[in-house]
This record gives C-alpha cells, sequence and structure tokens, in this order.
C-alpha cells in the first residue's frame, strides 16, 4: 500500500446507519486487520461519531473495568486508537491532509462521515474525493429511490464526466429481514444490474446491536470507537463480511 484510500459510507436517507456502518467497519479494519485507520466526523451539527468517541473517554476514566480492558486491549495491539475529527463538509479534505502530514503512522484508510444532503457544495465537494463510497440500502421503497437517484445523479454528472476521482461506488443491503422473501431482493438487483449499479454480496440483517453502545453498566461491546466488537456481538452481524469485501473491492496501489 503506497496510497492512502478517501472512503465513505453515504445516503441521503437519515437513519441508515452510514455512521455506525463507519463506526463499525473502522474498528474492525483498525483494531483486527492491522489496517491503520483515520475518521474525520464532519457531520455537522450531530457529529455523532466524535461525540461517541468523548463518551467512550470518560466511561474508561470513570470504570475501572472498561479501565483495565482498554490498557490489556492497547497494550496487545501495539498502537493508539484510530483518530477521530471534529470537522466539517467544507473542511474535510484540508483536515485530511493535515492529518497525513501530521501522524507520525500515515492512516490506509480515512473514512468521511458526511451529511446526507446533495444541497450542499461542500459536501458535493468532498464527496467527489472519494475513492470509494458504499451506499447502505434497504428493501423500502423510498428508500430505493432515494439511493437510486443518488447513484444516477452522481454517476452521471461527476463520475462519467471526470470531476469525481471516485472508483468505485457500491451499495449494499442492511436491515435485512430474514421474513422478506429473496424474490424480492431478486428484483431490485435486477433493476440495478440493467442500471450498471454495483451491489455488494454482503447483507446486513435488521438487528438491535447495531444501535448497541458502550456504557458504563454494559459489558457487551459492539459500537464501539476504542474496541472492536466482541465476538459474541459480532457473530451473525455480517460486519466482518462487509469490512472483507470493502477491502477485496478496494484497488491499492
Amino acid at each position: 500500500m503506497s496510497k492512502e484510500i478517501f472512503a465513505a459510507f453515504y445516503t441521503q436517507k437519515g437513519g441508515a446507519g452510514k455512521s455506525t456502518m463507519t463506526i463499525l467497519v473502522a474498528s474492525y479494519l483498525h483494531y483486527l486487520k492491522n489496517y491503520n485507520v483515520a475518521v474525520i466526523d464532519c457531520d455537522t451539527p450531530q457529529a455523532s461519531i466524535c461525540d461517541l468517541r468523548e463518551h467512550e473517554i470518560k466511561v474508561v476514566s470513570e470504570n475501572d473495568y472498561f479501565k483495565a480492558l482498554a490498557c490489556t486491549h492497547f497494550r496487545n495491539l501495539g498502537k493508539k486508537s484510530y483518530p477521530v475529527i471534529r470537522s466539517d463538509a467544507g473542511d474535510a479534505l484540508d483536515e485530511a491532509e493535515r492529518l497525513l502530514h501530521e501522524e507520525a503512522v500515515k492512516p490506509d484508510i480515512i473514512f468521511f462521515d458526511l451529511p446526507g444532503t446533495l444541497k450542499s457544495n461542500d459536501v458535493i465537494k468532498t464527496l467527489s474525493q472519494m475513492d470509494y463510497i458504499f451506499t447502505p440500502i434497504s428493501a423500502d421503497r423510498l428508500d430505493m429511490e432515494s439511493s437510486l437517484q443518488f447513484v444516477t445523479l452522481f454517476n452521471e454528472n461527476l463520475i462519467t464526466t471526470g470531476i469525481a476521482k471516485t472508483k468505485g461506488l457500491h451499495l449494499f443491503w442492511t436491515k435485512v429481514d430474514g421474513r422478506e422473501k429473496n424474490e424480492l431482493y431478486s428484483m431490485y438487483e435486477s433493476i440495478m444490474e440493467e442500471m450498471n449499479i454495483s451491489v455488494m454480496n454482503t447483507r446486513l440483517p435488521d438487528s438491535k446491536r447495531f444501535r448497541k453502545e458502550m456504557l458504563g453498566d454494559r459489558k457487551n461491546i459492539f459500537r464501539s470507537t476504542l474496541f472492536p466488537a466482541e465476538k459474541s456481538q459480532m457473530k451473525g452481524s455480517n460486519i466482518d463480511l462487509l469490512a472483507e469485501e470493502i477491502v477485496s473491492l478496494i484497488k491499492w496501489q
């Protein structure tokens, strides 16, 4: 790997879980797969990833269980937690350049968590500089319409014109209910295939664990910026499969 990768989980639809996906995949790659990762949280005004990191640091400092866990974790890991930088869409690329120049260990992948609107020129500018964009979708008509509209506009106005540096724009299924018929997904996928839209193989289940974060009285870690998800929590979430498929799609230079 000679060049860092800029990547984003992006969708216009609120509540799709792009910030959660950013946290889970970043932590999996940094803590379990020996990649060096950084996150730039420019999803103003909520900045949920930065807020989670600050909350976790507070929990670790005040809770003996998590304090001991953190000491063991980082001693065995042999490196620090990945940086989480608070920014906005207009300054995010400058923050990434500063990070690359100032960090002693250069990140292999920088994830950008962006606001879910294309009405901002700053968002479009930053999104167009992503090497890879991963868009979560669900088998909901309004969600699909919004996602397909975004992919079509981005492809036609930014990728095919050469304005965007994006090498890959990939969709993946989330909130998959095992009771839903596979025919529904097959129908949507055939439509996307006709539109030449890439759909990943990994599907994420509809699970409450995606909303679970580290709290002082809870020992089952899943969504955390300081720790990888525990094996018991990872099992069946397919986050490991998603992260591995993302790595396989990236063309490392």
